[in-house]
Protein backbone atom coordinates (compact mmCIF):
# COMPACT_ATOMS: atom_id res chain seq x y z
CA UNK A 1 0.00 0.00 0.00
CA UNK A 2 1.62 3.04 -1.17
CA UNK A 3 0.66 6.85 1.18
CA UNK A 4 -0.42 9.35 -1.12
CA UNK A 5 0.47 12.83 -0.04
CA UNK A 6 -0.61 14.67 -2.26
CA UNK A 7 -3.12 18.05 -2.82
CA UNK A 8 -4.07 17.38 -6.57
CA UNK A 9 -4.89 14.35 -8.52
CA UNK A 10 -2.98 11.48 -8.65
CA UNK A 11 -2.02 9.27 -11.45
CA UNK A 12 0.61 7.36 -12.06
CA UNK A 13 3.47 8.70 -14.48
CA UNK A 14 5.62 5.79 -14.57
CA UNK A 15 6.04 4.17 -17.88
CA UNK A 16 5.61 7.50 -19.82
CA UNK A 17 4.11 5.82 -22.42
CA UNK A 18 1.64 3.53 -21.38
CA UNK A 19 1.91 0.73 -24.48
CA UNK A 20 5.93 0.14 -23.00
CA UNK A 21 4.30 -1.63 -19.90
CA UNK A 22 3.10 -4.76 -22.29
CA UNK A 23 6.37 -6.55 -23.20
CA UNK A 24 7.63 -5.64 -19.26
CA UNK A 25 4.76 -7.51 -18.00
CA UNK A 26 5.04 -10.30 -20.43
CA UNK A 27 8.42 -10.89 -19.18
CA UNK A 28 7.68 -10.98 -15.59
CA UNK A 29 4.63 -13.30 -16.10
CA UNK A 30 6.91 -15.50 -18.09
CA UNK A 31 10.15 -15.98 -15.71
CA UNK A 32 8.09 -14.87 -12.03
CA UNK A 33 4.93 -16.19 -12.09
CA UNK A 34 3.68 -17.56 -8.65
CA UNK A 35 6.61 -16.79 -7.09
CA UNK A 36 7.20 -13.92 -4.03
CA UNK A 37 7.42 -10.25 -5.41
CA UNK A 38 10.68 -9.22 -3.00
CA UNK A 39 14.18 -8.12 -3.51
CA UNK A 40 15.55 -11.42 -5.31
CA UNK A 41 12.92 -11.92 -7.72
CA UNK A 42 12.86 -7.93 -8.29
CA UNK A 43 16.97 -7.95 -8.77
CA UNK A 44 16.43 -11.18 -11.22
CA UNK A 45 13.74 -9.49 -13.13
CA UNK A 46 15.95 -6.28 -13.67
CA UNK A 47 18.99 -8.45 -14.95
CA UNK A 48 16.59 -10.63 -17.39
CA UNK A 49 14.78 -6.94 -18.15
CA UNK A 50 18.57 -5.31 -19.04
CA UNK A 51 19.36 -8.02 -21.73
CA UNK A 52 15.72 -7.38 -23.91
CA UNK A 53 15.68 -5.48 -26.86
CA UNK A 54 12.91 -3.15 -25.70
CA UNK A 55 14.43 -2.09 -23.34
CA UNK A 56 16.32 1.08 -22.86
CA UNK A 57 16.60 2.12 -19.54
CA UNK A 58 20.03 0.63 -16.91
CA UNK A 59 18.61 0.69 -13.54
CA UNK A 60 22.05 0.21 -12.35
CA UNK A 61 21.96 2.53 -9.14
CA UNK A 62 19.24 0.14 -7.47
CA UNK A 63 18.22 -2.35 -9.44
CA UNK A 64 15.57 -3.71 -6.86
CA UNK A 65 13.87 0.14 -6.79
CA UNK A 66 13.95 0.28 -10.96
CA UNK A 67 12.16 -3.00 -10.61
CA UNK A 68 9.20 -1.62 -8.22
CA UNK A 69 9.46 1.82 -10.26
CA UNK A 70 8.20 -0.35 -13.43
CA UNK A 71 5.73 -2.70 -11.71
CA UNK A 72 4.40 -1.55 -8.58
CA UNK A 73 3.58 1.65 -10.75
CA UNK A 74 1.16 1.49 -13.70
CA UNK A 75 0.98 -2.26 -14.13
CA UNK A 76 -0.48 -2.90 -10.41
CA UNK A 77 -1.81 0.44 -10.16
CA UNK A 78 -3.91 -0.44 -13.22
CA UNK A 79 -4.83 -3.83 -12.40
CA UNK A 80 -2.87 -5.25 -14.96
CA UNK A 81 -0.89 -7.56 -12.35
CA UNK A 82 -1.17 -9.12 -8.50
CA UNK A 83 2.08 -8.52 -6.51
CA UNK A 84 0.62 -10.46 -3.27
CA UNK A 85 0.78 -13.34 -2.11
CA UNK A 86 2.48 -14.13 -5.23
CA UNK A 87 3.27 -12.71 -8.58
CA UNK A 88 0.28 -13.29 -11.34
CA UNK A 89 -1.35 -10.97 -14.08
CA UNK A 90 -4.40 -10.59 -13.99
CA UNK A 91 -7.50 -11.21 -16.17
CA UNK A 92 -6.89 -7.60 -17.35
CA UNK A 93 -3.04 -8.06 -17.60
CA UNK A 94 -3.51 -11.49 -19.75
CA UNK A 95 -6.09 -9.76 -21.82
CA UNK A 96 -3.84 -6.49 -22.32
CA UNK A 97 -0.78 -8.91 -23.96
CA UNK A 98 -3.50 -10.81 -26.14
CA UNK A 99 -6.13 -8.86 -27.69
CA UNK A 100 -6.17 -6.92 -30.49
CA UNK A 101 -7.91 -4.14 -29.55
CA UNK A 102 -5.78 -2.58 -26.97
CA UNK A 103 -6.75 0.49 -26.72
CA UNK A 104 -10.68 -0.62 -25.15
CA UNK A 105 -8.37 -2.47 -21.97
CA UNK A 106 -6.56 0.22 -21.39
CA UNK A 107 -10.02 1.97 -21.08
CA UNK A 108 -11.73 -0.14 -19.06
CA UNK A 109 -8.87 -0.09 -16.77
CA UNK A 110 -8.17 3.59 -16.61
CA UNK A 111 -11.59 4.55 -16.14
CA UNK A 112 -11.65 2.18 -12.18
CA UNK A 113 -8.16 3.41 -11.19
CA UNK A 114 -9.16 5.43 -8.05
CA UNK A 115 -8.08 7.60 -4.77
CA UNK A 116 -8.23 6.29 -2.46
CA UNK A 117 -7.96 2.81 -2.63
CA UNK A 118 -6.30 -0.19 -1.41
CA UNK A 119 -3.64 0.41 -3.28
CA UNK A 120 -3.32 4.17 -2.64
CA UNK A 121 -4.54 5.79 1.18
CA UNK A 122 -4.43 9.51 1.19
CA UNK A 123 -1.86 10.59 4.53
CA UNK A 124 -3.50 12.89 6.58
CA UNK A 125 -2.01 16.05 4.88
CA UNK A 126 -2.98 15.44 1.46
CA UNK A 127 -6.16 16.40 -0.14
CA UNK A 128 -9.67 14.60 0.54
CA UNK A 129 -9.69 12.19 -2.42
CA UNK A 130 -12.48 11.00 -3.57
CA UNK A 131 -12.16 10.12 -7.34
CA UNK A 132 -11.40 8.44 -10.50
CA UNK A 133 -9.78 10.71 -12.03
CA UNK A 134 -9.08 9.32 -15.83
CA UNK A 135 -13.28 8.68 -16.10
CA UNK A 136 -13.35 12.66 -14.34
CA UNK A 137 -10.66 13.91 -16.96
CA UNK A 138 -13.25 12.71 -19.87
CA UNK A 139 -16.44 14.13 -18.27
CA UNK A 140 -14.43 17.27 -18.10
CA UNK A 141 -13.22 17.34 -22.06
CA UNK A 142 -16.68 16.07 -22.93
CA UNK A 143 -18.45 18.79 -21.14
CA UNK A 144 -15.86 21.81 -22.40
CA UNK A 145 -15.42 19.60 -26.04
CA UNK A 146 -12.02 20.30 -25.87
CA UNK A 147 -9.53 21.24 -22.63
CA UNK A 148 -6.09 23.17 -23.03
CA UNK A 149 -3.04 21.70 -21.77
CA UNK A 150 -2.77 24.47 -19.49
CA UNK A 151 -6.59 24.24 -18.02
CA UNK A 152 -5.94 20.63 -17.24
CA UNK A 153 -2.74 21.24 -15.92
CA UNK A 154 -3.67 24.72 -13.66
CA UNK A 155 -7.64 22.87 -12.92
CA UNK A 156 -8.27 19.42 -13.87
CA UNK A 157 -6.05 18.29 -11.51
CA UNK A 158 -7.80 19.63 -8.64
CA UNK A 159 -10.65 17.36 -8.93
CA UNK A 160 -9.58 15.15 -6.37
CA UNK A 161 -13.19 14.99 -5.40
CA UNK A 162 -15.85 14.15 -7.90
CA UNK A 163 -18.47 16.31 -6.49
CA UNK A 164 -16.06 19.04 -6.94
CA UNK A 165 -16.64 19.26 -10.87
CA UNK A 166 -19.14 21.94 -11.01
CA UNK A 167 -16.70 23.86 -9.21
CA UNK A 168 -14.18 23.11 -11.49
CA UNK A 169 -16.10 23.79 -14.40
CA UNK A 170 -16.70 27.33 -13.06
CA UNK A 171 -13.23 28.07 -12.54
CA UNK A 172 -12.44 26.79 -16.57
CA UNK A 173 -14.82 29.18 -17.50
CA UNK A 174 -13.72 31.82 -15.61
CA UNK A 175 -10.11 31.59 -16.54
CA UNK A 176 -11.07 31.41 -20.40
CA UNK A 177 -12.94 34.60 -19.60
CA UNK A 178 -10.21 36.28 -18.12
CA UNK A 179 -7.77 35.14 -20.43
CA UNK A 180 -10.48 36.54 -23.31
CA UNK A 181 -9.78 40.20 -21.35
CA UNK A 182 -6.20 40.10 -21.00
CA UNK A 183 -4.94 42.40 -23.55
CA UNK A 184 -1.02 41.42 -22.79
CA UNK A 185 1.73 38.41 -22.90
CA UNK A 186 -0.52 35.36 -22.37
CA UNK A 187 3.11 33.72 -20.49
CA UNK A 188 2.74 36.41 -18.22
CA UNK A 189 -1.00 35.99 -17.44
CA UNK A 190 -0.94 31.88 -17.18
CA UNK A 191 2.15 32.40 -15.10
CA UNK A 192 0.28 34.77 -12.90
CA UNK A 193 -2.72 32.55 -12.70
CA UNK A 194 -0.96 29.65 -12.05
CA UNK A 195 0.95 30.62 -9.12
CA UNK A 196 -2.52 32.62 -7.39
CA UNK A 197 -3.94 28.51 -7.78
CA UNK A 198 -0.79 27.11 -6.15
CA UNK A 199 -0.97 29.40 -3.58
CA UNK A 200 -4.60 28.49 -2.56
CA UNK A 201 -3.64 24.84 -2.93
CA UNK A 202 -0.95 24.69 -0.97
CA UNK A 203 -2.21 27.43 0.93
CA UNK A 204 -2.06 24.87 4.48
CA UNK A 205 1.79 24.08 3.40
CA UNK A 206 2.81 27.71 3.20
CA UNK A 207 1.05 28.64 6.34
CA UNK A 208 2.76 25.92 8.35
CA UNK A 209 6.27 26.46 6.77
CA UNK A 210 6.33 23.28 5.48
CA UNK A 211 7.87 24.93 2.29
CA UNK A 212 11.49 22.29 2.07
CA UNK A 213 11.19 20.15 -1.23
CA UNK A 214 13.19 16.74 -1.01
CA UNK A 215 15.56 17.73 -4.11
CA UNK A 216 17.02 21.06 -2.07
CA UNK A 217 17.60 22.36 0.92
CA UNK A 218 15.87 25.59 -0.39
CA UNK A 219 13.00 26.19 1.62
CA UNK A 220 11.89 29.45 -0.45
CA UNK A 221 7.91 29.78 -1.26
CA UNK A 222 8.99 30.99 -4.82
CA UNK A 223 11.14 27.22 -4.88
CA UNK A 224 8.41 25.53 -3.32
CA UNK A 225 5.56 26.63 -6.11
CA UNK A 226 8.16 25.80 -8.93
CA UNK A 227 8.31 22.50 -7.64
CA UNK A 228 4.80 22.20 -7.44
CA UNK A 229 4.31 23.87 -10.97
CA UNK A 230 7.04 21.59 -12.50
CA UNK A 231 5.40 17.87 -10.88
CA UNK A 232 1.75 19.41 -12.03
CA UNK A 233 3.42 19.83 -15.85
CA UNK A 234 4.41 16.06 -15.53
CA UNK A 235 1.06 14.54 -13.88
CA UNK A 236 -0.80 16.72 -17.07
CA UNK A 237 1.60 14.79 -19.21
CA UNK A 238 0.89 11.69 -17.92
CA UNK A 239 -2.50 12.35 -18.03
CA UNK A 240 -2.84 13.35 -21.82
CA UNK A 241 -0.66 10.28 -22.51
CA UNK A 242 -2.66 7.61 -20.42
CA UNK A 243 -5.77 9.11 -22.00
CA UNK A 244 -4.55 9.18 -25.53
CA UNK A 245 -3.88 5.11 -25.00
CA UNK A 246 -7.86 4.72 -25.09
CA UNK A 247 -7.99 5.95 -28.74
CA UNK A 248 -11.05 7.83 -27.78
CA UNK A 249 -9.15 11.50 -27.86
CA UNK A 250 -7.34 13.59 -30.31
CA UNK A 251 -4.48 15.53 -29.10
CA UNK A 252 -3.59 18.82 -31.15
CA UNK A 253 -0.11 18.72 -31.52
CA UNK A 254 0.27 22.55 -32.31
CA UNK A 255 -2.60 24.04 -29.72
CA UNK A 256 -1.40 21.61 -27.27
CA UNK A 257 -4.61 20.34 -26.32
CA UNK A 258 -7.30 17.69 -25.69
CA UNK A 259 -10.58 16.50 -27.14
CA UNK A 260 -13.09 13.87 -27.65
CA UNK A 261 -12.36 11.85 -31.46
CA UNK A 262 -16.14 13.02 -33.04
CA UNK A 263 -16.57 9.39 -34.23
CA UNK A 264 -16.04 8.23 -30.59
CA UNK A 265 -18.16 10.81 -28.83
CA UNK A 266 -21.05 7.94 -28.69
CA UNK A 267 -18.64 5.64 -26.85
CA UNK A 268 -17.48 8.52 -24.13
CA UNK A 269 -21.58 9.18 -23.40
CA UNK A 270 -22.19 5.27 -22.65
CA UNK A 271 -19.49 4.81 -20.33
CA UNK A 272 -20.01 8.26 -18.28
CA UNK A 273 -23.66 7.70 -18.12
CA UNK A 274 -23.47 4.08 -16.96
CA UNK A 275 -19.92 3.66 -14.77
CA UNK A 276 -20.60 4.49 -11.17
CA UNK A 277 -18.59 7.55 -9.33
CA UNK A 278 -17.74 6.36 -6.76
CA UNK A 279 -15.01 4.77 -5.75
CA UNK A 280 -15.33 1.53 -5.03
CA UNK A 281 -13.96 -1.34 -2.27
CA UNK A 282 -11.54 0.89 -0.46
CA UNK A 283 -11.27 -1.39 2.81
CA UNK A 284 -11.23 -4.77 0.97
CA UNK A 285 -8.00 -5.04 -1.08
CA UNK A 286 -9.45 -8.44 -2.30
CA UNK A 287 -12.70 -7.49 -3.76
CA UNK A 288 -10.52 -4.38 -5.00
CA UNK A 289 -8.49 -6.67 -6.64
CA UNK A 290 -10.86 -9.04 -8.48
CA UNK A 291 -13.20 -5.51 -9.81
CA UNK A 292 -9.94 -4.27 -10.70
CA UNK A 293 -8.04 -7.07 -12.45
CA UNK A 294 -11.71 -7.59 -13.99
CA UNK A 295 -12.26 -7.50 -18.11
CA UNK A 296 -16.29 -7.54 -17.88
CA UNK A 297 -16.31 -4.03 -16.16
CA UNK A 298 -17.29 -1.17 -16.78
CA UNK A 299 -19.40 -2.34 -19.13
CA UNK A 300 -18.50 -0.44 -22.66
CA UNK A 301 -20.79 0.33 -25.49
CA UNK A 302 -19.01 -2.43 -27.53
CA UNK A 303 -20.58 -4.55 -24.86
CA UNK A 304 -23.75 -4.27 -26.24
CA UNK A 305 -24.40 -6.24 -29.28
CA UNK A 306 -27.27 -4.17 -30.11
CA UNK A 307 -25.60 -1.03 -30.08
CA UNK A 308 -22.11 -1.98 -31.38
CA UNK A 309 -24.32 -3.13 -34.43
CA UNK A 310 -25.39 0.42 -34.57
CA UNK A 311 -21.88 1.44 -34.41
CA UNK A 312 -20.40 -1.26 -37.67
CA UNK A 313 -23.41 -0.35 -39.39
CA UNK A 314 -22.61 3.52 -39.47
CA UNK A 315 -18.90 3.78 -39.62
CA UNK A 316 -18.95 0.80 -41.91
CA UNK A 317 -22.17 0.51 -44.45
CA UNK A 318 -21.35 -1.22 -46.70
CA UNK A 319 -20.21 -3.74 -44.26
CA UNK A 320 -23.47 -7.20 -44.21
CA UNK A 321 -24.01 -8.50 -40.52
CA UNK A 322 -25.09 -11.72 -39.99
CA UNK A 323 -28.26 -11.91 -37.87
CA UNK A 324 -26.68 -15.09 -36.04
CA UNK A 325 -22.93 -13.31 -35.32
CA UNK A 326 -22.39 -13.53 -31.92
CA UNK A 327 -20.66 -10.16 -29.82
CA UNK A 328 -17.44 -11.71 -30.05
CA UNK A 329 -17.59 -12.15 -33.34
CA UNK A 330 -19.04 -8.36 -33.82
CA UNK A 331 -16.30 -6.91 -32.21
CA UNK A 332 -13.80 -9.03 -34.14
CA UNK A 333 -15.55 -7.50 -37.29
CA UNK A 334 -15.22 -4.18 -35.76
CA UNK A 335 -11.59 -4.56 -35.06
CA UNK A 336 -10.61 -5.86 -38.58
CA UNK A 337 -12.70 -2.94 -40.03
CA UNK A 338 -10.87 -0.17 -37.72
CA UNK A 339 -7.44 -1.92 -39.07
CA UNK A 340 -8.63 -1.76 -42.58
CA UNK A 341 -9.64 1.86 -42.71
CA UNK A 342 -6.30 2.77 -40.93
CA UNK A 343 -4.37 0.86 -43.15
CA UNK A 344 -5.99 2.59 -46.16
CA UNK A 345 -5.76 6.51 -44.48
CA UNK A 346 -1.77 6.08 -44.50
CA UNK A 347 -1.47 4.97 -47.54
CA UNK A 348 -3.34 8.02 -49.13
CA UNK A 349 -1.28 9.75 -46.80
CA UNK A 350 2.00 7.93 -48.15
CA UNK A 351 0.26 8.69 -51.64
CA UNK A 352 0.22 12.82 -50.84
CA UNK A 353 3.70 12.86 -49.23
CA UNK A 354 5.65 11.17 -52.26
CA UNK A 355 3.82 13.66 -54.63
CA UNK A 356 4.96 16.47 -52.47
CA UNK A 357 2.10 17.79 -52.13
CA UNK A 358 3.21 17.47 -47.95
CA UNK A 359 6.33 19.52 -48.47
CA UNK A 360 5.36 22.68 -46.52
CA UNK A 361 3.38 21.14 -43.65
CA UNK A 362 6.31 18.64 -43.03
CA UNK A 363 8.66 21.60 -43.48
CA UNK A 364 6.63 24.05 -40.94
CA UNK A 365 6.65 21.18 -38.58
CA UNK A 366 10.56 20.70 -38.15
CA UNK A 367 10.24 24.23 -37.75
CA UNK A 368 8.08 24.30 -34.50
CA UNK A 369 9.72 20.61 -33.43
CA UNK A 370 13.21 23.09 -33.51
CA UNK A 371 11.42 25.89 -32.20
CA UNK A 372 10.18 23.52 -29.24
CA UNK A 373 6.36 24.73 -29.89
CA UNK A 374 4.74 21.78 -29.65
CA UNK A 375 3.23 19.10 -27.51
CA UNK A 376 5.04 15.53 -27.04
CA UNK A 377 8.08 17.08 -30.04
CA UNK A 378 9.86 13.45 -29.61
CA UNK A 379 6.69 11.38 -30.94
CA UNK A 380 6.24 14.72 -33.45
CA UNK A 381 9.78 14.04 -34.67
CA UNK A 382 9.36 10.69 -35.26
CA UNK A 383 5.95 11.33 -37.35
CA UNK A 384 7.55 13.74 -39.18
CA UNK A 385 10.57 12.37 -39.79
CA UNK A 386 9.05 9.25 -41.10
CA UNK A 387 7.03 11.62 -43.88
CA UNK A 388 10.32 13.19 -44.56
CA UNK A 389 12.27 10.09 -45.25
CA UNK A 390 9.15 9.16 -47.48
CA UNK A 391 9.03 12.22 -49.40
CA UNK A 392 12.79 12.31 -49.68
CA UNK A 393 13.44 8.93 -52.26
CA UNK A 394 11.99 5.46 -53.40
CA UNK A 395 11.18 2.59 -51.35
CA UNK A 396 9.29 1.06 -48.76
CA UNK A 397 9.67 3.25 -45.68
CA UNK A 398 7.94 1.97 -42.31
CA UNK A 399 7.04 3.94 -39.49
CA UNK A 400 6.98 1.67 -35.93
CA UNK A 401 5.77 4.64 -34.10
CA UNK A 402 1.60 3.38 -33.01
CA UNK A 403 -1.04 5.53 -35.20
CA UNK A 404 -4.65 5.57 -34.14
CA UNK A 405 -7.68 4.55 -36.14
CA UNK A 406 -7.58 7.57 -38.38
CA UNK A 407 -4.06 7.79 -38.62
CA UNK A 408 -2.89 9.87 -36.36
CA UNK A 409 0.32 9.83 -34.31
CA UNK A 410 -0.48 8.22 -31.25
CA UNK A 411 2.72 6.77 -29.30
CA UNK A 412 6.71 6.88 -30.44
CA UNK A 413 8.00 3.38 -31.16
CA UNK A 414 8.52 0.34 -28.60
CA UNK A 415 12.41 -0.21 -27.89
CA UNK A 416 13.23 -3.34 -29.39
CA UNK A 417 12.95 -1.53 -33.08
CA UNK A 418 14.12 0.96 -34.99
CA UNK A 419 12.06 4.46 -35.32
CA UNK A 420 11.85 4.01 -38.79
CA UNK A 421 13.02 1.48 -41.42
CA UNK A 422 13.66 2.19 -45.10
CA UNK A 423 13.66 -0.83 -47.29
CA UNK A 424 15.22 -0.13 -50.55
CA UNK A 425 15.52 -3.99 -52.24
CA UNK A 426 18.95 -4.62 -52.02
CA UNK A 427 20.01 -2.70 -49.11
CA UNK A 428 18.06 -1.37 -45.70
CA UNK A 429 18.29 1.75 -43.71
CA UNK A 430 17.35 1.91 -40.14
CA UNK A 431 16.46 5.82 -38.93
CA UNK A 432 16.61 7.01 -35.59
CA UNK A 433 15.40 9.85 -34.06
CA UNK A 434 15.70 12.13 -30.77
CA UNK A 435 15.53 15.25 -29.03
CA UNK A 436 18.06 14.28 -26.22
CA UNK A 437 21.09 16.25 -26.11
CA UNK A 438 23.85 16.75 -24.10
CA UNK A 439 25.17 13.00 -22.30
CA UNK A 440 21.94 11.28 -22.11
CA UNK A 441 21.68 11.81 -25.82
CA UNK A 442 24.98 8.98 -25.71
CA UNK A 443 23.72 7.22 -22.65
CA UNK A 444 19.97 6.51 -23.56
CA UNK A 445 20.27 6.02 -27.61
CA UNK A 446 24.00 4.86 -28.85
CA UNK A 447 23.39 1.19 -28.10
CA UNK A 448 20.24 0.65 -28.70
CA UNK A 449 20.51 2.30 -32.52
CA UNK A 450 23.72 0.14 -32.61
CA UNK A 451 21.64 -2.57 -31.54
CA UNK A 452 18.74 -2.17 -33.88
CA UNK A 453 20.83 -1.83 -36.99
CA UNK A 454 22.69 -4.62 -36.10
CA UNK A 455 18.66 -6.63 -36.02
CA UNK A 456 18.27 -5.79 -39.37
CA UNK A 457 21.48 -6.78 -41.07
CA UNK A 458 20.54 -9.89 -39.27
CA UNK A 459 17.40 -10.44 -40.21
CA UNK A 460 17.80 -9.52 -43.39
CA UNK A 461 21.34 -10.40 -44.83
CA UNK A 462 21.85 -7.75 -46.72
CA UNK A 463 23.53 -4.33 -46.61
CA UNK A 464 22.52 -2.12 -44.12
CA UNK A 465 22.99 1.40 -42.68
CA UNK A 466 21.79 3.68 -40.27
CA UNK A 467 20.65 7.69 -40.07
CA UNK A 468 20.55 8.96 -36.53
CA UNK A 469 18.85 12.28 -36.06
CA UNK A 470 19.08 14.87 -33.87
CA UNK A 471 18.33 18.71 -33.08
CA UNK A 472 21.50 18.60 -31.65
CA UNK A 473 24.57 15.88 -31.74
CA UNK A 474 26.35 15.21 -28.79
CA UNK A 475 30.32 14.72 -29.11
CA UNK A 476 30.17 11.11 -27.25
CA UNK A 477 27.79 9.89 -30.14
CA UNK A 478 30.00 11.88 -32.79
CA UNK A 479 33.05 9.61 -31.29
CA UNK A 480 30.95 6.44 -30.32
CA UNK A 481 29.85 6.15 -34.29
CA UNK A 482 32.89 7.16 -35.90
CA UNK A 483 34.62 4.20 -34.07
CA UNK A 484 31.78 1.96 -34.92
CA UNK A 485 32.55 2.40 -38.43
CA UNK A 486 35.88 0.67 -38.38
CA UNK A 487 35.26 -1.99 -35.27
CA UNK A 488 34.64 -5.71 -36.29
CA UNK A 489 32.45 -6.57 -33.62
CA UNK A 490 30.66 -9.79 -34.47
CA UNK A 491 28.15 -8.88 -32.11
CA UNK A 492 26.89 -6.10 -34.23
CA UNK A 493 27.15 -7.62 -37.27
CA UNK A 494 30.96 -6.45 -38.39
CA UNK A 495 31.12 -2.84 -38.60
CA UNK A 496 28.24 -0.45 -38.30
CA UNK A 497 27.84 2.28 -40.65
CA UNK A 498 25.53 4.71 -38.58
CA UNK A 499 25.91 8.45 -39.17
CA UNK A 500 24.49 10.86 -37.27
CA UNK A 501 23.04 14.61 -38.48
CA UNK A 502 21.42 17.57 -36.76
CA UNK A 503 18.02 18.14 -37.78
CA UNK A 504 18.58 21.56 -39.55
CA UNK A 505 21.67 19.46 -41.85
CA UNK A 506 18.65 16.28 -42.51
CA UNK A 507 15.68 18.98 -43.86
CA UNK A 508 18.93 20.54 -45.95
CA UNK A 509 18.79 16.89 -47.73
CA UNK A 510 14.71 16.84 -47.91
CA UNK A 511 14.88 20.26 -49.37
CA UNK A 512 17.40 19.75 -52.26
CA UNK A 513 15.16 16.52 -53.01
CA UNK A 514 12.56 18.96 -53.50
CA UNK A 515 14.73 20.70 -55.72
CA UNK A 516 16.11 18.06 -57.66
CA UNK A 517 15.51 17.93 -61.41
CA UNK A 518 15.07 14.59 -61.28
CA UNK A 519 13.57 12.33 -58.51
CA UNK A 520 16.46 10.53 -56.04
CA UNK A 521 16.79 6.61 -56.22
CA UNK A 522 17.94 4.41 -53.55
CA UNK A 523 21.20 4.30 -54.91
CA UNK A 524 21.62 7.83 -53.94
CA UNK A 525 21.04 7.28 -50.30
CA UNK A 526 23.45 3.99 -50.35
CA UNK A 527 26.05 6.19 -52.07
CA UNK A 528 26.20 8.67 -49.15
CA UNK A 529 26.88 5.73 -46.52
CA UNK A 530 29.43 4.21 -48.74
CA UNK A 531 31.01 7.77 -49.08
CA UNK A 532 30.57 8.00 -44.94
CA UNK A 533 32.56 4.93 -44.79
CA UNK A 534 35.18 5.82 -47.01
CA UNK A 535 35.60 9.15 -44.77
CA UNK A 536 35.90 7.07 -41.69
CA UNK A 537 38.87 5.15 -43.08
CA UNK A 538 41.05 8.00 -44.08
CA UNK A 539 39.78 10.49 -41.98
CA UNK A 540 42.68 10.82 -38.13
CA UNK A 541 39.82 11.48 -35.99
CA UNK A 542 35.99 11.41 -34.96
CA UNK A 543 35.70 15.30 -35.32
CA UNK A 544 37.14 15.20 -39.00
CA UNK A 545 35.13 13.01 -40.19
CA UNK A 546 32.21 14.44 -38.91
CA UNK A 547 32.64 17.60 -40.17
CA UNK A 548 33.46 16.40 -43.44
CA UNK A 549 30.21 13.76 -43.80
CA UNK A 550 28.05 16.79 -42.65
CA UNK A 551 29.33 18.90 -45.42
CA UNK A 552 28.76 15.92 -47.61
CA UNK A 553 25.09 15.84 -46.33
CA UNK A 554 24.55 19.27 -47.33
CA UNK A 555 24.99 18.40 -51.19
CA UNK A 556 24.53 14.65 -50.88
CA UNK A 557 22.92 14.28 -54.87
CA UNK A 558 25.82 15.51 -56.51
CA UNK A 559 28.36 12.52 -54.80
Amino acid sequence: MARIDSKVIFVTTSPRTPSKMIPEIELLDTHFSGQKWNTETQLKFMELLKEENFFNGKGANDPAFSARDRINRAPKALGFVALSPVISLTPAGLELINTKRKDEIFLRQLLKFQVPSPYHKPSKNSACFWVKPYLELFRLIRHFGALKFDELMIFGLQLVDYREFDNIVFKINDFRTSKAQNQGNYKKFRTKYFERELREIYADDIIRGNTKTRETNDASIAKFLDTKASNMRDYTDACFRYLRASGLVNISYIGKSISIVPEKILDVDYFLKHTDREPQYIDNEEQYVNYLGSIESPRLLTDNKELLEQKISSEFSDITISKTATLQELKDIFADELEKRKEQIITDQVTAIKDYRLFDDINSTFDQILDNSLYDSPLMLEWNTWRAMTMLDGGNIKANLKFDDFGNPMSTAQGNMADIVCDYGSFRLTVEVTMQSGQRQYETEGEPVTRHLAKIKKETQKPAYSLFIAPKINEACIAHFYALHKMNISYYGGTSTIVPLPLKVFLKMVEDSHKASYIPEPKHVQRFFEHSIKLANSTNNEKEWYEKITQKALNWLNL
